[in-house]
C-alpha cells in the first residue's frame, strides 16, 4: 500500500483526525426520492430513498462537498460513503448487482478530493478510509425470539460479500479498510477473514482499523461481549488501530477507551456520537461540548485516531482537531 508508511510516519508524530458524520451532513442537503434516482434510476421499481451509499452515483458532488467540508475542517482521513455497501444490506433496495461499482466510485471520490488537500500541503498527508459497516444481519444472534438458534446469515455468506466491497474499496483507491460500529464480532471476523485472504491473493499489507460500538451502560457490545473481550476477539490479525465509535456519546465512552488503552499493542480509535439522542432523534451536543468531555482522552493519553460519528459536523471536526493538536498521541504498549 503506497501510503501506508506517510500513515505509520503521521501516527507516531501526532494525533490523527477522522472525519465526522457523512449522514448527518447529507441530511441537510434534503434530498428526495427523485434526487436518490438521478437520470440513471428514474425508473427503478423500489423505492431507494435513504440509500446514501447510491448518491455517490446520482449526487457525487454533494458526497464530494462534504468530504471537502471535513478535510477544511482538519481532518486526516476521510471515510468511504459505503457504510452499507454489502450485497447484503444492498438487497433492501434491490441493488445487489451495483455493489462493486458503488464502492468504487465512492472510493474514488474520497481519493480525488484526500489527494487534492495533499498536494496543497503535502506536510500534511490525507488518507482514505474505506467504510465497511455491519451489514443489517448478525451471525451471533437469532432474530427469531421463538427459535434462538436459527441465523439469518452465515460467516460464508459474510465473508462473500465482505470479500467483494473491501476489493472495490482498495480497487477505488483507499489507504485503509475500516470495519467499524461492531456490534457482532463475528460479522466483523468475516470481514476481517475476507480482508486477510485479499492480502496474501495481493501479496500487500493492508492497513486495517477496527472500530466496536459498545450499545449501553452495561458496557457491552449488542452481541454481549465487554471491551476486554472485543478486544482480545480482533487481536490476531496485525491491526492499524482498535476503538469504538457511535452509540455514546464522548464521556460514557471514556472507560471503555481505558481498557483498550492499556491493554492493545495497536494504535486507539474513537469517534463518539455528539453526546446522546434528544427524543426527536436528533443530537445537541456543541462542538465545544464535544471537545471539553474529548479533553479527557487527550490529557490521559488514550488515542491515536480521534474523529466524531453521528450528529458530528465539519463544526464538531474543527473543535476537536484544535483541541487535539495541543496533545502528543498515545504510546503504543510493548507486550513481551
Amino acid at each position: 500500500m503506497k501510503n501506508s508508511e506517510q500513515l505509520y510516519k503521521a501516527l507516531s508524530e501526532r494525533i490523527l483526525i477522522l472525519d465526522g458524520a457523512m449522514g448527518t451532513m447529507l441530511q441537510r442537503y434534503k434530498f428526495e426520492e427523485e434526487d436518490y434516482r438521478g437520470a440513471r434510476f428514474k425508473d427503478w421499481e423500489h423505492p431507494v430513498k435513504g440509500n446514501n451509499d447510491l448518491l455517490s452515483l446520482t449526487q457525487p458532488q454533494a458526497i464530494e462537498e462534504v468530504h471537502k467540508k471535513y478535510l477544511e475542517a482538519g481532518a486526516d482521513i476521510i471515510e468511504t460513503n459505503t457504510f452499507s455497501g454489502t450485497t447484503i444490506a444492498m438487497a433492501d433496495y434491490h441493488m445487489e448487482d451495483l455493489v462493486y461499482e458503488l464502492n468504487y466510485e465512492s472510493a474514488k471520490i474520497a481519493r480525488k478530493v484526500c489527494d487534492e488537500f495533499t498536494v496543497q500541503n503535502p506536510d500534511k498527508p490525507r488518507f482514505v478510509a474505506g467504510s465497511i459497516g455491519p451489514t443489517n444481519r448478525t451471525a451471533s444472534l437469532s432474530p427469531d425470539v421463538n427459535d434462538p438458534g436459527y441465523r439469518a446469515i452465515t460467516f460464508e455468506e459474510l465473508r462473500i460479500a465482505y470479500k467483494q466491497q473491501c476489493e472495490a474499496l482498495l480497487d477505488g483507491g483507499s489507504d485503509i479498510l475500516l470495519v467499524e460500529t461492531i456490534f457482532d464480532t463475528l460479522n466483523a471476523k468475516a470481514a476481517l477473514f475476507a480482508i486477510d485472504e485479499i492480502q496474501d491473493e495481493r501479496e500487500i499489507q493492508i492497513p486495517i482499523m477496527v472500530s466496536g460500538t459498545i450499545t449501553d451502560a452495561s458496557g457491552r457490545t449488542l452481541s454481549g461481549q465487554t471491551a476486554e473481550a472485543f478486544l482480545i476477539s480482533v487481536s490476531h490479525l496485525n491491526l492499524l488501530s482498535v476503538g469504538f465509535n457511535c452509540a455514546l456519546g464522548a464521556n460514557q465512552l471514556t472507560p471503555y477507551l481505558e481498557t483498550l488503552a492499556h491493554n492493545s499493542e495497536f494504535y486507539v480509535s474513537a469517534y463518539p456520537n455528539a453526546g446522546l439522542p434528544n427524543a426527536f432523534g436528533k443530537y445537541d451536543e456543541t462542538p465545544e461540548d464535544m471537545a471539553s468531555q474529548i479533553k479527557e482522552y487527550t490529557e490521559k493519553g488514550l488515542i491515536n485516531i480521534i474523529g466524531g460519528c453521528c450528529g458530528t459536523t465539519p463544526e464538531h471536526i474543527k473543535a476537536i482537531a484544535d483541541l487535539a493538536a495541543q496533545y502528543s498521541p498515545r504510546k503504543l504498549n510493548k507486550f513481551v
